[in-house]
């Protein structure tokens, strides 16, 4: 008899956490490791946000939270999704969880039965697929090429739809294209689910402001859809408070109160200094955090620029988030430095080695022939970074 069970015998590790993991042993060893795995901005949390998390601490907020949060905060996400968005919620339909990843977590509990299938454009974000399988669903992969920029097309998605499907999930701008979807490709793609009207659509919109090049849309805006879609999002990138573990959906309030109850068994309330930050972080105008937004896309004009002189690497201009998600196919089956590259995990491994490099592995997130790469680090070592690649594949 196994000790562990299935389920956890049967996930898989989160492929950018692994490697954080493996470039910090490296670092420990003395290896000068330059980290562009992981997806955590370099800003620091900006003072008038950390300066309400030090009044809460005075003013003694210290007990349990709403296991759905402060109702102050779920009026500041009510004003923030009719501002940003154009969306319009009551509090019943607001849940605030430990993180976006939690709300996702809550969504597949909540909505999946043993056999579902959840269709997954590629890539995905890396916990896409085991929060699916988790819960009993079926991952359904619709791949995507650069030549599409990384986009699934109402024709893709028709025919990825099965009498299974339960929902879509996607995200835009998306983890790790950088791909971000205009509103008038996903009314295409909403022309489609409208014929399918069981299905549930997760809108992951955690890096919503992180966008250089059009006016942000959402599913949930279309009339016929409001209905049907969950608008996930959090305060983690777009706010550098990936630490501060606050995410919220926004959604039907059948679904919203379902993970509601979830919630209530899992983890309860969110952290209450936490919440009373972000409250301040949702109420002051997101103009406030734009120059943080203008320095990621100074860095990814820097890194887009610096790959065009790497043989074999291709990729599309990421519009959004902050990473480069490049096709690195050229390589597979070629020889460097005595190690024979068969795939995206082994060239991969070879840049954390040979070049003290650390990214992941584009297999994680559903597409193995890209690895993806960061660009949310300095200027200084960016440009050391794409040096030391472009000398070890030289």
């Amino acid at each position: 008899m196994n000790l562990l069970s299935d389920r956890i015998l049967n996930m898989s590790t989160s492929a950018t956490l692994a490697m954080a993991a493996k470039a910090r042993e490296l670092k420990v060893e003395g290896k000068d490791i330059i980290g562009l795995s992981l997806g955590e901005p370099d800003f620091n949390t900006p003072d008038y946000i950390k300066e309400a998390a030090i009044q809460a601490i005075n003013d003694n907020y210290s007990a349990y939270t709403p296991v759905d949060g402060y109702v102050e905060l779920k009026d500041a996400i009510i004003k923030k999704f009719k501002r940003d968005n154009g969306l319009s919620y009551n509090y019943s339909q607001i849940v605030v969880s430990t993180g976006a990843k939690q709300s996702l977590a809550n969504l597949a509990a909540v909505l999946l039965n043993d056999g579902d299938e959840v269709i997954l454009p590629c890539p995905y974000w890396v916990s896409y697929a085991d929060l699916v399988k988790l819960n009993d669903g079926i991952p359904v992969e619709v791949p995507t090429t650069i030549a599409t920029d990384f986009k699934m097309t109402p024709a893709q998605l028709e025919a990825a739809i099965t009498p299974k499907t339960k929902m879509l999930w996607y995200s835009s701008p998306c983890n790790p294209s950088g791909s971000v979807y205009s509103k008038e490709e996903l009314r295409a793609l909403a022309d489609v689910l409208v014929k399918h009207p069981n299905i549930i659509v997760v809108s992951d919109e955690i890096y919503e402001h992180i966008n250089f090049s059009s006016e942000h849309a959402s599913m949930a805006q279309f009339e016929d859809m409001y209905d049907r879609t969950v608008t996930v999002n959090g305060v983690s990138k777009a706010f550098a408070m990936t630490g501060w573990r606050i995410g919220y959906i926004g959604g039907p309030e059948k679904i919203a109160r379902a993970c509601n109850k979830m919630q209530g068994q899992i983890t309860s309330g969110a952290n209450c200094i936490a919440q009373r930050a972000v409250i301040t972080a949702l109420n002051e105008s997101p103009t406030r955090v734009q120059f943080m937004i203008d320095e990621f896309k100074i860095r990814r004009d820097l890194v887009l620029d610096l790959l065009q002189d790497i043989e074999g690497f291709k990729t599309n201009i990421p519009e959004g988030a902050f990473y480069v998600f490049p096709n690195i196919s050229y390589y597979f089956g070629k020889t460097l430095r005595g190690k024979t590259i068969q795939n995206a995990s082994d060239f991969s491994l070879y840049l954390l080695e040979e070049a003290l490099v650390a990214t992941v592995d584009g297999g994680a997130f559903g597409n193995p022939d890209c690895i993806r790469i960061s660009y949310a680090a300095s200027q200084k070592q960016i440009i050391e970074a794409i040096k030391r690649i472009k000398a070890a594949v030289s």
